[in-house]
């Protein structure tokens, strides 16, 4: 790698079926899998809230979200990713979590490394990269972030 290159750390999150590919600044925690119950009328992608920091947090399923069924973790792989948000409504929903089915791991990566594809994109994808030949998907934070939102009106 030449001097001149920048590397962005990142964060591979598998999800079921895919994986998302986020900065890593994007990313306040990562927990162990643990929610309550969304209850009763619940949208599809609510998975249950998760008391964190003193906040009550909406969980979501970025599957469901996007349209597939939901998938709750078991015991020892799904882990729960607290992301920081960045939308408009910051200041009322500072952070949101999503399910993963399986631990998150690090990646530092440079521009030629990623490379966007044409695939089709749900409501909750930004875009489809390959990432050194391995296929990721960029989320659409801005619609997750409204989602939380929802949960919480």
């Amino acid at each position: 790698m030449n001097d001149n290159s920048q590397t962005l750390s990142c964060v591979m999150i598998p999800m079921s079926g895919r994986q998302l590919l986020l900065p890593n600044v994007t990313i306040a925690e990562v927990v162990d899998y643990a929610s309550t119950d969304a209850g009763r009328n619940a949208p599809d992608w609510l998975v249950g809230y998760l008391d964190w920091r003193g906040l009550n947090l909406p969980v979501i399923s970025y599957d469901s979200a996007n349209g597939g069924t939901m998938i709750v973790p078991g015991d020892n792989r799904g882990r729960i990713v607290v992301l920081n948000t960045v939308g408009e409504h910051h200041q009322e929903v500072p952070f949101v979590a999503l399910i993963t089915q399986g631990i998150p791991s690090q990646a530092r990566l440079t521009e030629d490394q990623i490379r966007k594809l044409d695939g089709e994109a749900g409501p909750a994808d930004l875009m489809q990269v390959e990432v050194d030949g391995e296929q990721a998907w960029i989320p659409n934070l801005e619609y997750i972030e409204s989602l939380a939102r929802q949960s919480l009106l």
